[in-house]
C-alpha cells in the first residue's frame, strides 16, 4: 500500500558512492589629533577567529527577560504535537549505486546579497592579509530549517563573532530595529539586507557573507526557511558543502516544523538531494523560558530527528552532529555557555574549523553553474566553482556557446586572478548582456564543453503523490542551479526495491513509493547537464509539483 507520509520514503543511501555605527561624540578641536590619543575605540578586522571580541549584550536583554529569546526568526509556539514515524516502508538500499539502466531492455543588483556595506568593508581589510597568508580551504555552509528557527540570527552572530560585523554596526542594527518594533531581530540584519526582509523578518532569498578562521575560508548561505521560498532554498544547497540545520527547541516549535508538512523535513532530504553528505544539527533556543538548557527537551528533539535523517540518506554515525546552541546570546557557537551541563563537545565555530579537507576536482575541467547575474558596469554572475580553476581568459557559456571573456573575478568580495573548485564566485564577463543569462547557464572551458539536452532518461523515486503519475505528467525539473518544467515523455521500466531488478514490460503508471526510470522532455529548450555517473553534482535532480517535492532523481543517460 502507498505509504501517504511526506518525505519518508526517500532512499537510505543517496551518495554513498561518490560600519556604520556611531558613537560617541568627538569633539571638533580634537580632529587634528592622531588617532591613539582620542578616546575612540577603533573597530577591528582581524582575519580568522575574533577571539578578543567583547560579547555584545543588547541593551532590551537587561530590561526583559520575555523578549530575550525572540529572534529575527521567531513565531507563536502552540502545543506540543507527538509525531509517529512509520517504519512499515522499506526506502530501496543503495538505489544510487546500483549499476547504470541508461536504457531498458524493453523498447538585480539588489539580490546580490553580500552581507550588506560592513562585510564589504571588512573584506577589503582582509584583503591586506590574503595576499600573504596560506592557501585556505574553502567551504560552503547552508543555513536550512523551518521558519523562525533562527538561521538568520545565528549567522549573523557568527558574522560579530568572527569580526566580520563590528560591535558598533550591531548598536547601530540594534537602534533601527528598535524603531521599528523589531529589537531582537538586529542580529539578522548583518545577513538580511533588504527592508522586506527586516520588516517581514522573513528571509526571502540565499543570505550571503563570509567568515575565515586560521585554516579555513567559510561562506555562508543563508537560505529561506518559508514552504513559499523552496525554490530559492534549493538554489542555496546547490552551492553547498556542508548544511546546517538549524531546530527550535521552544515548546510547540520543533512539533511545528517537523510535523507533516514543516520545512525541517524537506529542507533535510533537498540538501541531500543536492549532494550535502555533512549534516550539523543546532538545536537552537535551548536559552528559552520553556526550555531552559533542559537535557530531556535536547534528547527529545534528537531522538526524533535521527530516524528520519537515517532515511534521507544521512549516516547518524559518521555523517551527523548534534549540538545546542543559542543563537541570541552566542552560547556553543563560539564559547560553551556553562548553564549547559551535558553537552561536552566542541562549540560551532571549532567544529567547522576542525573538519578533514573536502576532496576537490581543481584539476578537471570547468564547470561554473550560474546562480544569479545582474548588471553593475558590466554582467556580473554569481555562482559556485563545482570544477576546474577559473582565470582572466576566454570561456564558453553554455547552452548558447557564447565565447565570453573574464574581465573580474571575486571570491567572497576580495578580488583575485584565479579561483579553484569549491569557491564562491563573482564574474564579470565581456561579451554577454545581462538579459542573455540565465540562472542555470554553465561557465565552462571551451575545450571541454558542458553537454546540453532537451531529452534524457533519468533514474527517480517518488517521494509524495497522492495521484499516480503516467507518460505526459509535468512538473518543475530542479538540477544544479537550473528550473525548468520538464513532461514525462515515456516510463521505460520500474525498479525492485529489493531486488534491484527491472520489469521486463514498460509500466503503465508508476505510484507513490516506487522507482522507475523515465524519459524526460524540456519544455523551455536546451539545458545544461551532465551524466550522474560522470558528474553526481550536476546530474542528480529534485522534482517539485504544486510547492511540494514528489521525487528525487538521477540523470542515467543524455540523449540529443
Amino acid at each position: 500500500m502507498a505509504n501517504t507520509n511526506n518525505f519518508n520514503n526517500t532512499p537510505d543511501s543517496w551518495d554513498q558512492n561518490d560600519s556604520g555605527g556611531f558613537g560617541d561624540p568627538i569633539d571638533v578641536n580634537q580632529l587634528s589629533k592622531p588617532m591613539s590619543e582620542l578616546n575612540v575605540e577603533a573597530p577591528s578586522f582581524v582575519p580568522g577567529l575574533n577571539y578578543n571580541a567583547k560579547e555584545f549584550v543588547p541593551s532590551f536583554a537587561t530590561t526583559s527577560s520575555d523578549t530575550s529569546q525572540n529572534t529575527a526568526d521567531s513565531a507563536p509556539t502552540h502545543e506540543s504535537m507527538e509525531v509517529e514515524e512509520n517504519t512499515s516502508v522499506t526506502p530501496p538500499d543503495d538505489w544510487e549505486t546500483s549499476k547504470d539502466a541508461s536504457t531498458c531492455s524493453t523498447p538585480s543588483e539588489e539580490s546580490d546579497k553580500g552581507g550588506g556595506a560592513t562585510v564589504k568593508a571588512a573584506a577589503e581589510r582582509v584583503k591586506r592579509y590574503s595576499e600573504t597568508e596560506v592557501k585556505k580551504d574553502h567551504v560552503n555552509v547552508v543555513f536550512i530549517g523551518h521558519v523562525d528557527a533562527g538561521k538568520s540570527t545565528i549567522g549573523g552572530h557568527i558574522m560579530y563573532l568572527t569580526g566580520m560585523v563590528d560591535k558598533r554596526t550591531l548598536e547601530k542594527y540594534e537602534r533601527e530595529a528598535k524603531e521599528k518594533n523589531r529589537e531582537t531581530w538586529y542580529l539578522s540584519w548583518a545577513l538580511d539586507t533588504n527592508t522586506e526582509e527586516r520588516d517581514k523578518g522573513k528571509t526571502v532569498e540565499v543570505g550571503r557573507a563570509y567568515f575565515e578562521t586560521e585554516t579555513k575560508h567559510f561562506t555562508i548561505l543563508d537560505a529561506p526557511g518559508h514552504r513559499s521560498f523552496v525554490p530559492n532554498m534549493i538554489g542555496g544547497a546547490s552551492q553547498a558543502d556542508l548544511a546546517v540545520l538549524v531546530i527550535s527547541a521552544r515548546k510547540g516549535e520543533f512539533e511545528t516544523g517537523f510535523e507533516r508538512g514543516g520545512q525541517t523535513r524537506e529542507h533535510a532530504m533537498l540538501v541531500k538531494t543536492a549532494g550535502v553528505k555533512k549534516l550539523v544539527v543546532a538545536i537552537n533556543k535551548m536559552d528559552d523560558p520553556t526550555v531552559n538548557w533542559d537535557e530531556t527537551r535536547y534528547t527529545e528533539c534528537k531522538d526524533k530527528l535521527i530516524p528520519y535523517l537515517k532515511k534521507c540518506g544521512f549516516n547518524p554515525k559518521t555523517d551527523i552532529h548534534f549540538l545546542p546552541v543559542s543563537g541570541i546570546t552566542g552560547a556553543f557557537l563560539k564559547e560553551p555557555d556553562p548553564q549547559c551541563k551535558f553537552y561536552d563537545g566542541p562549540p560551532l565555530l571549532t567544529y567547522l574549523n576542525d573538519l578533514p579537507l573536502l576532496n576537490r576536482n581543481s584539476e578537471g575541467p570547468l564547470r561554473l553553474p550560474i546562480v544569479d547575474r545582474y548588471k553593475d558596469m558590466g554582467t556580473i554572475i554569481q555562482g559556485k566553482v563545482e570544477s576546474g580553476t577559473v582565470k582572466k581568459m576566454s570561456y564558453l557559456l553554455m547552452p548558447n556557446r557564447m565565447t565570453v571573456e573574464v574581465m573580474q573575478l571575486w571570491s567572497d568580495e576580495i578580488e583575485t586572478d584565479v579561483a579553484e573548485s569549491g569557491a564562491n564566485v563573482k564574474v564579470k564577463l565581456k561579451g554577454v548582456e545581462e538579459e542573455d543569462v540565465s540562472p542555470g547557464f554553465v561557465l565552462c572551458s571551451p575545450e571541454n564543453v558542458c553537454n546540453t539536452s532537451r531529452v534524457f532518461d533519468a533514474q527517480i523515486v517518488i517521494l509524495e503523490y497522492k495521484n499516480i503519475i503516467c507518460a505526459g505528467y509535468s512538473a518543475i525539473l530542479h538540477i544544479h542551479t537550473c528550473a525548468e518544467e520538464v513532461t514525462i515523455k515515456s516510463l521505460l521500466c520500474t525498479i525492485d526495491k529489493k531486488t534491484g531488478k527491472k520489469s521486463p514490460n514498460r509500466p503503465r503508471f508508476v505510484k507513490q513509493d516506487q522507482i522507475a526510470i523515465a524519459r524526460f522532455e524540456v519544455h523551455g529548450g536546451m539545458i545544461c547537464m551532465e551524466t550522474f555517473k560522470d558528474f553526481p553534482q550536476m546530474g542528480r535532480f529534485t522534482l517539485r509539483d504544486e510547492g511540494k517535492s514528489i521525487a528525487i532523481g538521477k540523470v542515467l543517460k543524455i540523449r540529443e
